[in-house]
């Protein structure tokens, strides 16, 4: 079991983060290009160019803080002066009024990055924050919190990202990266069993291979025909106990479908190994974060 269980993380995790700075610095020229358009006429017309200043960002609620590199490449992008001095690190719970960091340079920029940097910290801060929620209810348990495919087009890297500083683990990233047999194969293929051995004849020893089971009829069915994973979908927890039972140990377990707060401690108390929650990503508050300039030293007037 325990070997398992290893491979089955390592499974799920497919992604270190490697590429995680530029694919967001993809998305922040995105961001910036639809904000800003053909300029920030505003800023243009209030502040003279040679101004500088200083801002600092700040929460106003309690947070687990995710994102906040991004607001370094959303001011790289805009003006290399500009400099921001991080104050905490992503991961970090912090409480409402900590500074979370400093930017200073150029103003006209500065104001000008405001609302898409604002953008990123605050929703990948949310989702962290959301999924501490659901680490926190289910401590002292020997389930871990997943994450699932439920994410916004787009930003499933930063999501993911965000969960796992939240103290969340990730599933698959993709249809590419791990075998998950849904309701919706099994109906192509006409039964659990013959969708593991369709599946099966394919992948050989390349994975692990993981199905999804609504009833306890499927549980047997998919424990009979070898599943590595069986993942619980909208069972209660007495049906989940039950499952368990049948399963004895023989596959992983997940638990899946109408999970939330006020009954995830339940869930996890069945004593199964996974509790995916999609939520984490599809209905996750953004939190309250702001930048407020603190500091403005005048350029040459316009004559």
């Amino acid at each position: 079991m325990k070997t398992k269980k290893t491979r089955y993380k390592k499974a799920v995790v497919p992604s270190p983060f490697e590429g995680l700075r530029s694919y967001a610095d993809m998305l922040v020229m995105a961001a910036l290009a639809e904000d800003i358009g053909q300029g920030d006429v505003t800023t243009a017309a209030i502040v003279t160019p040679g101004d500088t200043g200083e801002a600092v960002i700040i929460a106003k609620q309690d947070l687990a803080l995710a994102g906040l590199f991004i607001v370094e490449l959303v001011y790289k992008r805009l003006d290399r002066r500009i400099k921001v001095k991080p104050l905490r690190g992503d991961g970090e719970t912090v409480k409402k009024g900590a500074a979370l960091a400093r930017v200073s340079g150029p103003l006209a920029p500065i104001l000008t990055g405001e609302r898409v940097a604002l953008n990123f910290l605050q929703r990948l801060s949310g989702v962290a924050t959301h999924t501490a929620k659901f680490v926190e209810a289910i401590k002292g348990s020997r389930a871990a919190i997943l994450d699932t495919r439920k994410t916004t087009p787009c930003f499933r890297l930063l999501e993911r990202y965000a969960v796992k500083m939240g103290g969340g683990a990730n599933h698959r990233f993709g249809l590419h990266d791990a075998v998950l047999i849904k309701d919706n194969h099994i109906k192509a293929a006409g039964g659990v069993g013959e969708a593991m051995r369709r599946v099966c004849s394919v992948v050989h020893d390349e994975g692990l291979v993981e199905i999804e089971a609504s009833t306890l009829k499927e549980v047997a069915a998919a424990v009979a025909a070898g599943a590595d994973i069986i993942l619980l979908d909208n069972m209660s927890p007495a049906q989940i106990k039950n499952a368990l039972k049948i399963i004895n140990g023989a596959a992983i377990t997940e638990v899946s479908g109408g999970v939330t707060l006020d009954n995830v401690g339940k869930f996890a108390k069945t004593g199964a190994d996974f509790i995916s929650v999609g939520s984490l990503t599809h209905s996750a508050p953004s939190v309250d974060i702001s930048m407020e300039v603190r500091k403005v030293c005048r350029g040459k007037r316009r004559g």
